[in-house]
């Protein structure tokens, strides 16, 4: 049937007139018809959804806190679930709501590191031999996630797990994965892309995917961020790594039309715009070729969007499975 589900990530700027061009974008240019807005202040969310839910886009909410103990977490959930469920009433059948993103990594006690940053290099380099441990703590967390989201919000309800993650699906709505391509091995991406949906009863969407915009972005996948020397004042990229839009607009075109032929109820691009990843002129300081976004923040002006290379090709994408979408429904 193709995708019934075209999306991206965004995380609200923090001037209401920039969220609403940005949305306005999403939903007029690039073709999306529903937004994932990943905010940590409740209130914010609630704006910003507003917003996109005017214009048309249907919307999934993601609360985000980090390196916050799991007591906190449930608090910030149970805060975000009211105010989703305030939306869902007025928008009947057009939120979703999340109860987080990767709590293996979000969350303290389930990898070993104190800051999300040291769990990342834990999770890459030794991840095996924790995950028994992951499992077994993060099925505790996300049944108090699961309780407290159906306390206050009654629509669907998701999770958008780590690609490491091994999660019960059984009291969910929908089946959220995080799923990155790395490496070269294109042909066991699509072997777990396909097994992810043979497995599943309910819809499957790829709540994550996405790349960096430099030469070999696509064989890093989420790593991409890694080609910068955060402890450096100002941070900066690391030699021998070359600016290349076209490789992440290659990496994004191809997933989506391979979620589209192979089941796939929906996918979101990671992400709209990334206001910490600047652009620069200096190769040296454009972070934005580490970054996911499909539009450059230039770093002198980070109210301002430019659109890359990606940009078009997620826009034809979408498009073009928007009409077979119509299509079909009309032929039915």
């Amino acid at each position: 049937m193709g995708l019934q589900l075209r999306g991206i990530s965004y995380v609200p700027a923090t001037d209401p007139d920039v969220v609403r061009g940005d949305l306005r974008a999403i939903a007029e240019e690039l073709h999306c018809d529903t937004v994932m807005l990943i905010e940590s202040d409740p209130e914010r969310h609630r704006v910003a959804a507003s917003y996109a839910l005017e214009l048309g886009l249907d919307v999934w909410i993601r609360p985000y806190v980090e390196d916050r103990p799991h007591r906190e977490v449930l608090a910030h959930l149970a805060r975000t679930a009211v105010m989703a469920e305030d939306l869902r009433t007025r928008y009947p059948g057009r939120v979703t709501l999340l109860v987080g993103s990767e709590f293996s990594l979000s969350a303290p006690g389930m990898i070993p590191g104190p800051r999300i940053f040291l769990r990342i290099q834990v999770l890459i380099r030794w991840r095996r031999f924790f995950d028994r441990r992951i499992t077994r703590k993060l099925g505790v967390l996300l049944k108090a996630a699961l309780a407290t989201a159906r306390e206050s919000f009654h629509g669907p309800v998701s999770y958008a797990a780590g690609y490491w993650e091994q999660v019960d699906w059984s009291g969910f709505d929908v089946v959220g994965v995080n799923l990155y391509r790395l490496g070269t091995d294109s042909a066991a991406y699509e072997r777990r892309l396909d097994a992810l949906v043979e497995e599943s009863s309910k819809p499957v969407v790829i709540t994550e995917f996405g790349c960096g915009s430099f030469v070999g972005a696509d064989r890093r996948g989420p790593g991409s961020f890694l080609i910068v020397n955060w402890f450096a004042t100002p941070p900066r990229v690391k030699e021998g790594y070359q600016r290349d839009e076209a490789t992440q607009a290659a990496y994004l075109g191809e997933l989506i039309d391979l979620y589209d032929e192979r089941g796939v109820h929906g996918c979101f691009v990671f992400t709209y715009a990334m206001q910490d990843f600047p652009h620069w002129s200096d190769p040296l300081f454009d972070l934005d070729m580490a970054g996911f976004g499909v539009v450059k923040v230039p770093v002198r002006d980070t109210d301002r969007r430019e659109p890359k290379e990606s940009f078009a090709t997620v826009a034809g994408r979408y498009a073009g499975s928007a009409q077979r979408d119509g299509a079909g429904r009309d032929r039915g």
